[in-house]
């Protein structure tokens, strides 16, 4: 299945129905741009986590029950890179492993905010949108837990619509990557507005 590209200005495909509450773009020109994205989408999460958890000024973003992201892009785009980024930021320090073959890569994080569960999963080897249901993984996006999903799109609808997505691209004359991400839920725009 192809990967739908994205226009600026104009949400992935799959999702159009739902309103973007909020859309961003990030050049990101190596590796350590990366890195430095995930960090700050690291404390953009915790900094959720911690409003939700004391609204006191914060009514519109409420209590935390996990954030859904979606990560789109071609092979080698960067997605397991900014996940991997993302889970050391918030201090997982063994190995991050993409789970082309696992289906999902479960972890478990101490942050100051809490203990975090993160799911990462990668969909590209589905061929069919009903091998997600028949995976059992409807379960894991109502726990409370954040959800990274590599290749969305081999879902189908199943899925729902995200909080996030983050959709890498090559950037400009193929120099580094840009990232356009879109935020379609109050937990997500909040996320979005602290990266």
């Amino acid at each position: 299945m192809p990967v739908q590209p994205v226009t600026p200005g104009q949400p992935p495909a799959q999702h159009a129905p739902a309103p973007v509450l909020l859309e961003r773009r990030f050049a990101l020109a190596d590796a350590a741009a990366t890195d430095a994205f995930g960090q700050r989408f690291a404390e953009a999460l915790e900094g959720v986590r911690a409003n939700a958890a004391h609204p006191a000024g914060a009514a519109e973003i409420p209590r935390f029950s996990g954030l859904h992201v979606q990560l789109q892009g071609d092979l080698g785009a960067g997605k397991t890179s900014l996940v991997r980024a993302t889970l050391r930021a918030l201090g997982h320090a063994g190995r991050v492993r993409s789970p082309t073959y696992t289906l999902v890569e479960p972890y478990t994080v101490a942050t100051p905010n809490g203990e975090l569960q993160l799911y990462h999963f990668d969909l590209y080897r589905f061929s069919d949108p009903a091998e997600w249901a028949d995976a059992g993984f409807r379960e894991y996006f109502a726990a409370g837990a954040v959800c990274l999903v590599e290749w969305p799109q081999r879902a189908g609808g199943l899925l729902g619509v995200p909080d996030l997505v983050f959709a890498l691209e090559p950037g400009d004359e193929g120099e580094g990557r840009v990232l356009t991400a879109y935020a379609y839920s109050a937990s997500g725009k909040a996320c979005l507005e602290r990266c």
